[in-house]
């Protein structure tokens, strides 16, 4: 039996319709990424299968450096110890080639003196190395063996001297020490600034001696495909900023907002609110200037993932002028509000694209904020000014508590007029 055909045609149907509605995007749940750049600055990578080990101790002065403080130590001391013993060993056997050790030849000319034994052949190499010169035990000049071991312990003395101190010096002042002062704000905002959708995060630095020459570059970091099927793991973009165009440099004297206006050549043209906290994107900023005191160029790095992004945020102002002087609350310098109270305009959850090609959204969302804005302040008055009536209806009740009415009296006639009544 053939099936009954209906009456309403297919393109009308509940399942025609469906198809035919605009169906919203879905998005997938973002993976936990690790980072590339940590927070305080430290790169997020492990280096292994390395089969070349040897390349590391053809510059063993900038190995020693990039050491721990605690295996430099070990080697500082091991390095002093073991030249102290290969030379007390020297020293020993020079005394006792020459025959200073012999009890019988105690009286005839030695190479040094009070050399008796190893002990004293290891206090007698400290002494040289570290020229204590205690006055007991010396050379004389009849030995030429200890005075080519004097000159040989000399000259590597003064090598290892010279190499360690240099490593402890250069761990000291190190330049990434400088950059623990140098602040980044927790995270990062998208809003409306100039009626461009802009990414802001601000920077400082807590130290009064300035940053000469500092520069801040950004860079998106993210896992892209080529149109030919090859994978990069880590894409790096570099981000154009307003202070790189307007200046080669900033003048760090206060914390600063830096700005990068989202354009067609930016990374984030194409996100949208909801699309940036899906999205596998890192933002990595990097401070670099020159130390006032010491002149050793620094860096500082920080980076920020999409959860760290806030949209339709602001920074909460931090300068003011108390007493001729600018002070700087940095209680509040990382502090970001929705929408900032002296301002009327909130961010729109569209990508930059869809504010170049529809320019009204923007026009609407600014009427939408003016009229909010309007709203808040008309119920603000009218909660000030019903304030203002409900304390005045007090004062005036309590005001008249105190007063007594007048009694009034009234007269009615009675019949035939002849008398009145009083009524009260």
């Amino acid at each position: 039996m053939l099936a009954r055909k209906s009456i309403i045609p297919e393109e009308f149907g509940l399942p025609g319709l469906a198809s035919r509605l605009p169906r919203k995007p879905v998005f997938r749940d973002r993976v936990n990424k690790a980072r590339f750049i940590a927070k305080n600055g430290s790169c997020n990578l492990a280096h292994k299968n390395i089969r070349e080990q040897g390349r590391f101790l053809q510059d063993v002065f900038t190995t020693l450096v990039d050491l721990k403080w605690r295996f430099t130590l070990v080697i500082f001391t091991t390095t002093f110890v073991s030249s102290w013993l290969l030379f007390a060993m020297s020293w020993w056997l020079v005394a006792f080639a020459h025959g200073d050790m012999d009890p019988a030849r105690k009286n005839e000319t030695h190479c040094v003196t009070d050399v008796e034994s190893f002990i004293s052949a290891f206090l007698f190499s400290i002494e040289v190395q570290v020229t204590i010169g205690f006055g007991g035990r010396m050379i004389t000049e009849h030995c030429l063996a200890a005075i080519t071991v004097l000159i040989l312990q000399n000259i590597v003395g003064l090598i290892i001297n010279a190499v360690m101190l240099g490593c402890i010096f250069m761990k000291t002042a190190q330049s990434n020490r400088r950059a623990e002062t140098l602040i980044f704000s927790r995270h990062a905002v998208i809003a409306v600034r100039n009626n461009r959708l802009c990414f802001m995060i601000r920077i400082g630095d807590l130290r009064k001696s300035m940053i000469i020459g500092a520069t801040v570059r950004l860079q998106v970091v993210r896992k892209t495909t080529t149109p030919e099927g090859e994978m990069i793991p880590i894409h790096q973009i570099d981000v154009q900023t307003e202070s790189a165009v307007a200046s080669n440099s900033l003048f760090l004297l206060a914390p600063l907002i830096i700005c990068h206006v989202i354009d067609k050549n930016s990374p984030l043209y194409d996100l949208s609110a909801m699309e940036l906290q899906c999205s596998d994107l890192e933002v990595i900023v990097i401070l670099e200037g020159v130390v006032e005191t010491t002149g050793i160029t620094t860096q500082a790095r920080t980076s920020y993932v999409s959860e760290e992004i806030q949209w339709g945020h602001r920074f909460v102002p931090i300068v003011t002028e108390e007493e001729g002087v600018y002070s700087v609350d940095y209680s509040k310098f990382g502090n970001t509000v929705k929408r900032a109270a002296v301002l009327k305009v909130s961010t729109p959850s569209c990508s930059a694209r869809e504010l170049d090609e529809k320019p009204y959204i923007l026009i609407q969302t600014l009427q939408k904020s003016e009229l909010s804005h309007q709203n808040s302040l008309r119920k603000r008055n009218s909660m000030r000014r019903n304030n203002s009536m409900r304390k005045g209806g007090g004062s005036l009740r309590r005001n008249n508590s105190g007063l007594v009415p007048p009694k009034v009296q009234f007269f009615t006639p009675t019949e035939g007029g002849q008398s009145l009544n009083a009524v009260t």
